[in-house]
């Protein structure tokens, strides 16, 4: 599956998330840190990459429908430090069939993973 991380996504994740198949890059290697997110979500679309990311103004399912875009996986943690992302979307990836996520809007938890289909 092909991943852009956001700048709220500790890039120690490319290794992780390459090591199980998936094509990553992110917002910091590409020069976009402090961009707008419109910016951020068009260059997603246009590479056709699912973003993640913690930022909430990706949190609207009705702007963000399932079967619009190519992917968001928005994280939601109590304790969101690097080492509990890093973690937990490790955790994530490895139970989870993350390439049946295109297309989707996908919510993260501490305690689940809610994917909306189309």
């Amino acid at each position: 599956m092909k991943i852009k991380l956001d700048e709220n996504i500790p890039v120690s994740l490319v290794r992780v998330l390459a090591g199980l198949g998936h094509d990553v890059q992110t917002v910091h290697a590409e020069g976009l840190v402090g961009r707008k997110d419109q910016e951020i979500w068009n260059r997603c679309q246009a590479e056709g990459r699912v973003l993640i990311t913690q930022d909430l103004d990706f949190s609207d399912a009705r702007r963000f429908q399932p079967g619009n875009h190519a992917g968001l996986v928005l994280v939601r943690l109590q304790q969101p430090g690097r080492g509990g992302l890093t973690n937990v979307l490790s955790w994530v990836f490895r139970a989870y069939d993350a390439e049946g996520w295109r297309g989707c809007f996908v919510i993260v938890s501490d305690t689940k993973v809610r994917v909306r289909r189309s």
